[in-house]
């Protein structure tokens, strides 16, 4: 959740005093045998469990928070322990963990079974965005609604089964489900006042870590970004800091031989405050083994990451929505809303992550000429100081996997690929931002991603086939393809149907504060409205 201070900086930022924490989950497993089957594990002393967290998200929302304030664990015989503690600060942005994963905190816990979980929130926060007729003007509102507190009632932490915890380590996954954690009646009004309710609700499931993990379900960490904040004293190590609203979300990396670098030359180039973009498996302590670690901007002093919102190569400037925001300046703020900066002069680059690029069966490219809104972004910055008194200037701007939810009509083969057109619901992203006015760059059909698949694809889809009629979740590059867009997909999940802004289940007191309304005339022609409704349970 985004709680800031005032700034003098050219973007709207709001003074909220906000608590973003992180969340918790357990594992699920069969309890013990029955009398016609073998004996259960014995279970005595504790395990080392590592929690994960994640979300399963369609494309209605672009931003959901949480603040944690406990979770706890009942054991079936009524013990109760305690995972996470009042206090501990922690917190974490859901809609970029969209199907993949990101380790909260590992914890020693007895072996039991538990059949209950609680979760304690100190606030939660949801953004949505729309384009709509205003005053006779095409209105882009960046719309956040968030409760400065949570009613235990409104937390749900579903066991699927109960959950044992035994052995010497285990993963455990929390998965929030977002289209079901939250209602509105509208996504922006001009009174302020819309019906809305936040429901946090999350599944907690078991997890296998493997030696040598392909994904997020087996320990598989990807696209993991952070600040380093400390260098281990045996030169394997370092200590990340994810971005967090609270503050420090730190984890401990090491690093082997079989680690790759990407913008620098190895370990030793590695400084504190150097920003990374990396990923990693999980081990058997809780730590994170690096197997790939990349450096965008070796003098960055912010970094932003998130969807671009409107693009304007005329101007060499761009709107995006920073979900995650680290830096010098962000120490005593957060900057809430979008955010403009201007791309003349950027390093354009494409994300390492994926080895296959030069197997595509298109020229993978990423460019301010064919960047287009929807697409996902890693921005750096070495100066606050806006440029020529408008927007800061980007010096690197990197095309990051992002994950679509999107129904599955044809298919074709491709060289060594399959190439699946999905259609993407009308409040994703691509197809609503792309008919804004202003826009340079034309997309042939935005309501539709042409997505690759070979045999390096992580198929974890279980309800649904990779087939046509299918609604799933696709992780990947998405690249503006002579105005096709075009997707190098990693790994395919289940899809979450497609919903629609509806009433609040149950009405909410709501109270309007800090809206604030920039008209950016000559860019785009478009008014950027910022608002946000904030419920006092």
């Amino acid at each position: 959740m985004r709680f800031a201070s005032s700034s003098p900086r050219h973007l709207s930022v709001i003074s909220l005093g906000f608590i973003v924490a992180t969340a918790t989950i357990f594992t699920t497993s069969c309890s013990s045998g029955s009398m016609s089957g073998p004996p259960g594990p014995t279970l005595s002393g504790s395990t080392s469990v590592t929690v994960m967290l994640t979300s399963t998200a369609n494309d209605q929302l672009a931003e959901f928070d949480l603040g944690f304030q406990s979770v706890t664990l009942t054991s079936q015989s009524g013990k109760t322990v305690t995972l996470l503690s009042s206090g501990s600060g922690l917190g974490a942005e859901f809609v970029h963990m969209n199907g993949t994963a990101e380790p909260l905190v590992t914890a020693s816990v007895p072996q039991d079974v538990y059949t209950a979980a609680t979760v304690t929130l100190n606030g939660a926060q949801f953004v949505c965005i729309e384009l709509g007729p205003e005053d006779g003007e095409q209105v882009l509102d960046t719309s956040t609604y968030n409760y400065l507190g949570m009613p235990a009632s409104d937390v749900t932490a579903a066991l699927p089964s109960p959950i044992t915890v035994t052995g010497t380590n285990m993963g455990l996954s929390l998965d929030l489900l977002v289209a079901e954690s939250a209602t509105y009646s509208a996504c922006f009004t001009p009174d302020g006042v819309s019906s809305f309710s936040i429901t946090p609700t999350f599944n907690l499931t078991p997890l296998t870590f493997s030696s040598s993990p392909t994904s997020e379900a087996n320990g598989k960490v990807t696209g993991l970004d952070g600040q380093v904040t400390a260098i281990g004293s045996g030169g394997s190590s370092l200590t990340l800091s994810l971005p967090d609203d609270e503050g420090a979300r730190p984890i401990i990396i090491n690093f082997d031989s079989n680690t790759a670098y990407q913008g620098i030359s190895n370990f030793s180039a590695l400084t504190v405050g150097t920003f990374v973009d990396m990923d990693g498996a999980i081990q058997s302590d809780g730590l994170v083994l690096a197997t790939r670690i990349s450096v965008e901007d070796t003098s960055a002093v912010d970094v932003f990451r998130g969807p671009l919102m409107e693009v304007n190569p005329s101007v060499s400037a761009f709107l995006m929505l920073p979900r995650q925001e680290q830096g010098s300046d962000f120490l005593t703020k957060v900057v809430i809303g979008s955010d403009y900066f201007r791309s003349s002069g950027a390093a354009f680059k494409i994300s390492g992550q994926f080895a296959n690029l030069v197997n595509l069966p298109f020229v993978p490219t990423f460019s301010a000429s064919n960047m287009v809104p929807g697409q996902e972004v890693y921005v750096s910055i070495e100066s606050a100081i806006p440029v020529d008194g408008s927007y800061p200037m980007a010096t690197t701007m990197t095309l990051m996997p992002q994950t679509i939810n999107g129904t599955v009509t044809a298919s074709s083969q491709s060289g060594d690929f399959t190439d699946y057109t999905v259609s993407l619901a009308p409040y994703d992203l691509f197809p609503m931002l792309a008919v804004q006015p202003g826009q340079t760059t034309v997309e042939n059909n935005p309501s539709q991603v042409e997505v690759y698949v070979d045999s390096n694809t992580q198929q974890l889809n279980k309800q649904k086939p990779l087939a046509a009629g299918s609604t799933l979740r696709f992780y990947g590059l998405v690249f503006n393809d002579n105005g096709t867009l075009r997707m190098d997909c990693a790994q395919v999940n289940d899809g979450v149907a497609f919903t629609a802004p509806s009433s609040a289940s149950k009405q909410s007191q709501v109270e309007k504060r800090d809206v604030q309304r920039v008209r950016r005339k000559g860019f785009g022609e478009v008014q950027l409205t910022t608002s946000v409704t904030t419920r006092q349970p």
